[in-house]
Order: structure tokens, then sequence, then C-alpha cells
């Protein structure tokens, strides 16, 4: 919140203060979010991801469904059981819910590392695209309008700059 602030006290300082380098400071705005979805590493980064998601789930699906098996025929078996059986059923009923929690927690932090690195190159292109846009383009800042991170923007005192963006990212 803080650095947001500073960087819309920084852009109108430069854009209020009357200085000879007006044509130098110009500002553009763009939809992160809305850029990122053209490029064809974010389509194929989400597929991939989405594969991946899928076989995490079923695999946590299976386990749900054996746990949620052996817990029923232990139900149904619980008053025939001795108290030896008894107990070790309910230590492999624990055994197997640990196993399972202990599964998920690490498959949701392998997949959010792998959607990390995944989703890296995609950043990286989109910051030299960027880069790239305001150097031609004699830019001094590229606000991000995703997320009301900017809710008011002059389009007289900025350049939308979004379809720029998208078709140098395709």
């Amino acid at each position: 919140m803080k650095r947001i602030s500073i960087i819309f006290a920084i852009i109108g300082l430069l854009l209020m203060s009357p200085s000879k380098a007006d044509a130098q400071n110009r500002v553009a705005f763009f939809s992160y979010d809305e850029a990122m979805h053209v490029m064809p590493e974010y389509v194929a980064a989400r597929k991939n991801l989405g594969l991946l998601r899928t076989k995490y789930d079923a695999e946590m699906k299976r386990a749900e469904d054996e746990f949620n098996n052996k817990y029923e025929e232990f139900l149904d078996g619980q008053r025939d059981f001795a108290p030896l059986i008894l107990q070790k059923r309910q230590a492999e009923l624990q055994e197997l819910m640990q196993k399972n929690i202990a599964f998920k927690a690490k498959a949701e932090r392998l997949f959010a590392q792998a959607e990390k690195e995944a989703m890296t190159p995609v950043h990286q292109k989109m910051k030299e695209v960027l880069q790239k846009i305001a150097k031609e383009r004699g830019y001094a800042f590229i606000v991000n309008t995703d997320s009301n991170a900017c809710p008011y923007i002059d389009a007289a005192m900025a350049d939308d700059i979004t379809t720029i963006v998208k078709a140098a990212l395709q």
C-alpha cells in the first residue's frame, strides 16, 4: 500500500510540475492480466498446470475413497472385533488419514512451486516487452490497472497501451 502511494505521489508530481522534459515524462497504462492471457507461454503454462492439478486431485480422490471404504468396513465390523483388532484397525485408519493429510499438504506445496516456476518466464517476457515499449515510445511510467490499483487515469494525460502490449506478446 505504501509503495502504491509513493508511486502515485511521484506520478502526480511529474504530471503537475511544469518542466521542459514534459515530453519525456509520458505515462501509459495497461491491463497486465488481459495482456498476459494472450501469451502462448501463459496458455501452455496454464494447460500444464491444469494437467498437474488434475493428477493431484485424482490421487487425493483415490486416497479419500480408500479411506472411506476402510472406515465403512471398520464401522460395519467394529462390534464383532476383538479389542486388539479394534485398536489395530483404529490405528490403521488414523495412519491412513495422516498420510492423506500429509500428501495433500505436500501436493499443494509442490503445485505452488510448479506454478511459480512455470510463470516466471511468462512474467520475465512481460517485463522485457514493457521495457522495450517504454523505451521505444518514451514512457517514464507504465501503470498496471488491474486489481483497482489505479482507479482513475485521465486518458488525455496517459496512453492505454493494452492492445500494443498484447500485439507484442503474441
